[in-house]
């Protein structure tokens, strides 16, 4: 069995995760998933700037705090926080620890790679292993084929680390975050990241360290599995894992044993996620307060479209409540949003033109902040390309590039 913890659910997760997992029991690898479609946008954003950057910085930070403890417990970091520069965050991870540090990177940095060229990493020694754009699962598939030796063959065993690797790449939404029936659980105010206890045979139990707040159990396991998934065939590149194969039980207190699920061959394509420049937006809120809180709306909006040439969406939240025994409660909240490819246009020219409202409007005008610059938003387009165009490259700790399927 080889016992496979998270500490990183998305970019701006919980940044003591790493030192808590790495405290509170036992780990042979601990992951973090840092990589969201907005997350590339944003690293495309930091990497135009800066071309040595592109990776998740606070990764880089997390890991001056905790790495010291995770060699000395010899538990295996394994992380896609190298975003679209795998080759960089490695090398700035080297100028803080004398650790073996690894990478994997691919002839197409938007594409979803699979978990080879980590288990390659960590067959040759390496004590951290940074990726790119691989599927998320792929943290905990990767250290489940270089420590059980499973080979393309092996459907069930890597369908089943898929499941396992799906349930923990989440963090806390396994272990109640984001819970539906949060009600129901004990101490929900801290609770601890999961774990899989991975059995050679692709079988786990899902679990988390003792004494953490949340709860593991079939119900949370359950929404978790179903988060971000459409048909039964959960298409990966490793393998293609059949989620109505998938059973689930409880086996005791934060422990659920998940077995049964069925694996067939991947697709002969892979995923590539394409982010773009979309335009630039921006928005100002207005606070009616009072009497006539449509009308009050309604002339706000007349008078911006006379004055802006732009996409304007008004929202009115009526958070207003009648007979209001203070101006909190009876006001109501006009939200205007703007989206153009000009910056000018959804930059200071719509903000200051709601600003210039001010005695020319409804009485009372209030707006909740100042007038501010447009900001840049993008769009995330996915597209397909052979198996054959895509190349993935593990770059072991001597250096040596060992090319992967």
């Amino acid at each position: 069995m080889i016992r496979i913890g998270n500490a990183s659910g998305f970019y701006g997760d919980r940044a003591t995760a790493w030192q808590e997992m790495l405290d509170g029991g036992h780990l042979d690898v601990l992951t973090g998933d840092y990589l969201a479609e907005l997350t590339m946008l944003i690293l495309a954003k930091d990497r135009m700037k800066d071309p040595s950057t592109g990776y998740a910085k606070t990764f880089l930070r997390q890991l001056e705090g905790f790495v010291g403890t995770a060699l000395d417990r010899g538990t295996k970091i394994v992380t896609n926080a190298g975003g679209l520069n795998p080759a960089g965050l490695r090398k700035a991870i080297e100028t803080i620890t004398t650790a073996k540090v690894a990478h994997v990177t691919a002839t197409d940095a938007g594409a979803y790679i699979g978990a080879t060229g980590i288990a390659e990493c960590l067959k040759a020694g390496a004590d951290i292993v940074v990726t790119g754009r691989v599927t998320d699962a792929s943290l905990v598939v990767g250290p489940g084929i270089a420590h059980f030796g499973w080979g393309p063959g092996d459907l069930d065993a890597l369908a089943g680390a898929t499941v396992a690797g799906h349930i923990l790449e989440c963090g806390a939404q396994a272990t109640g975050g984001n819970y539906a029936f949060f009600t129901e659980l004990p101490d929900l105010d801290h609770p601890g990241f999961p774990i899989a206890e991975l059995h050679e045979d692709g079988a786990s139990v899902i679990t988390k360290h003792p004494g953490t707040g949340g709860a593991v159990t079939v119900d949370t396991v359950t929404a978790q599995l179903l988060y971000e998934i459409g048909a039964p065939e959960y298409l990966g590149p490793d393998v293609t894992s059949h989620f109505d194969t998938i059973r689930l039980t409880q086996q005791g207190d934060d422990r659920v044993a998940v077995d049964g699920v069925k694996g067939s061959p991947p697709p002969d394509t892979l995923k590539i996620g394409t982010p773009a420049l979309a335009g630039f937006r921006n928005s100002m809120t207005f606070v009616l307060c009072g009497l006539h809180i449509e009308e009050k709306a309604a002339l706000v909006e007349r008078q911006l479209r006379r004055k802006i040439k732009g996409d304007l969406e008004f929202q009115l939240a009526r958070t207003d409540h009648p007979d209001a025994d203070d101006e909190q409660r009876a006001s109501a909240l006009l939200a205007v949003h703007i989206k153009s490819t000009d910056p000018k246009v959804a930059g200071r020219a719509f903000s200051q033109a709601a600003v210039e409202l001010a005695l020319a409007s409804y009485p009372g005008l209030t707006l909740t902040g100042p007038p501010g610059d447009a900001t840049p938003f993008g769009i995330f387009r996915a597209e397909f390309v052979p198996r054959d165009a895509v190349h993935q490259v593990a770059v072991l700790p001597d250096g040596t590039e060992v090319e992967v399927r």
